[in-house]
């Protein structure tokens, strides 16, 4: 029963699936929802939605009579299995309806630990002003800003293409590159133009290794278990097809272009400035 529920045949061997997995588990977040919103009617409305190929997502959105919090939420929901040291299996979001079974029996890790562990070590490495955090937030926020502005499917392409994920492993590849006081803070332009081309070439040339899994790049004071190390080394851009990543790469170097009119067209005006009163 467990088998038919939760695995796919996959040559001759039963293997788990995410995305049995995650329709079981989205199931039941369906079925316990009810019981949340009885017990949070009066502070906020609950929701969950789900689009293809994203993982179910929380919205908490507090009633305008409670007080004490007036700050919305959306928080995803992830099943994951632990594999120890900090490390997880979490389930993958099937990119259509019907997805093949090879793709149902793919897994994503999550090296969260690990990464902070890295970010850790940079800054103690890095200028005191190192601009590589806000390099990544500037890329996230155009990211976000840009997908708004795509139809679909282009739109999901975009964000699978360019997870956080990806750009963090984008990132953390050219800054062990070079030295990182060129990373200080006064060239944060030049740094954010060469991350950006760096990521465009990575999806021209179809190919952005794992930092983490069978990677020899990672600095020695970040431990990784050893099954880790000795790992296949993964490519983050295999599961896409050539045309998606040159049309990703193509929407990468306009929206740079454009950066400036993206943020001015999708900027809320509660976060720009008030004009100084004469």
């Amino acid at each position: 029963p467990f088998a038919r529920g939760f695995c796919v045949e996959l040559q001759g061997r039963s293997l788990l699936s995410s995305g049995l997995v995650l329709r079981w588990f989205q199931g039941h977040l369906q079925r316990c929802l009810g019981a949340v919103r009885y017990r949070l009617q009066e502070r906020c409305r609950v929701s969950l939605s789900a689009s293809p190929g994203r993982p179910p997502t929380l919205h908490i959105v507090p009633c305008s009579d409670y007080v004490c919090c007036h700050i919305s939420m959306a928080v995803r929901l992830i099943p994951a299995i632990p594999l120890g040291d900090a490390l997880y299996l979490t389930a993958l979001p099937p990119d259509g309806p019907q997805p093949p079974p090879a793709a149902q029996a793919l897994w994503g890790l999550n090296a969260s630990r690990q990464e902070q562990r890295l970010v850790s070590w940079l800054k103690e490495q890095a200028p005191a002003s190192s601009c590589h955090l806000k390099c990544l937030q500037i890329l996230k926020g155009l990211r976000d800003l840009r997908g708004q502005g795509l139809p679909e499917p282009l739109c999901s392409q975009w964000g699978r293409v360019l997870s956080s994920y990806v750009l963090k492993t984008a990132l953390f590849s050219l800054l062990l590159q070079g030295p990182l006081e060129a990373w200080d803070d006064r060239f944060l332009m030049e740094r954010l133009e060469d991350l950006v081309l760096y990521l465009r070439d990575c999806l021209r040339k179809q190919v952005l290794m794992d930092f983490f899994q069978g990677s020899a790049s990672l600095p020695e004071a970040v431990a990784l278990p050893r099954f880790l190390k000795e790992a296949t080394p993964v490519n983050l851009l295999a599961a896409f097809d050539g045309h998606t990543l040159d049309t990703v790469a193509f929407q990468l170097i306009s929206t740079w272009i454009q950066a400036p009119h993206i943020i001015r067209m999708y900027s809320s005006p509660r976060y720009l400035r008030p004009a100084p009163i004469p």
